[in-house]
């Protein structure tokens, strides 16, 4: 019988990696993926240390699913030096660029997730344009400068399925809770395409259908 609570030790392994995804978030995509992968697999742009792929992977280990992550492992924009979310315990000392590569590979093994959870090491665009396959659910969590977000929705979004969801991550309407350009770049395009409709809103997530 598939369980609709996410397995406790696996929920350890989410909230114990570096990553900036609270419980409830996380655990709205445990719920969404386990709904979505048995009509195909997810795909997440973002993987950073593994904290959302855990909450994915979980799911997909309950239906036999599978999940690829898309990330060049050096950081986003605002995981770089002199800014806010920069942390140098991921930082390759040999080319002084972020890695956070080795750190997701540890926290996906030590989560047991390693037959669910495939990693795609490269960045989104050329990935994008060999991608062929269907998504059932398309989870955008990259970089949060308007070019990338912009990119990562005309790249990725026609790749979901009907009935496939859109679910995007720091969807800020209001300016003063922080970065706009994932509300600017990939949510209102989305609603303003007429293929999606907006079925949750979680914090800062947004989960949209495709008709």
């Amino acid at each position: 019988m598939i369980s609709t609570a996410m397995d406790p030790a696996l929920l350890e392994h989410a909230r114990a990696a570096k990553g900036f995804m609270p419980d409830d978030e996380g655990l709205l995509l445990f719920r969404r993926a386990l709904q979505q992968l048995p009509t195909g697999p997810a795909l997440e742009v973002g993987t950073y240390c593994g904290k959302s792929a855990i909450y994915l992977g979980a799911a997909a280990r309950e239906v036999d699913g599978t999940v690829f992550t898309v990330d060049h492992h050096r950081g986003s924009e605002e995981n770089q030096a002199g800014w806010e979310h920069h942390d140098t315990s991921v930082v390759d000392p040999e080319f002084g660029l972020m890695d956070t590569l080795p750190t997701f590979r540890k926290n996906i093994a030590r989560a047991g997730l390693e037959d669910q959870v495939i990693a795609v090491i490269g960045k989104s665009l050329p990935v994008a344009r060999h991608w062929q396959t269907p998504l059932s659910l398309l989870f955008i969590d990259g970089g949060h400068g308007e070019e990338p977000a912009r990119n990562d929705y005309a790249a990725w979004v026609p790749k979901i399925q009907s009935g496939g969801l859109l679910v995007i991550h720091d969807v800020f309407p209001d300016p003063a809770d922080g970065g706009r350009p994932p509300y600017e770049q990939i949510y209102l395009p989305a609603l303003a395409s007429g293929d999606f409709t907006e079925v949750e809103a979680l914090g800062s997530m947004r989960v949209l259908q495709k008709s």
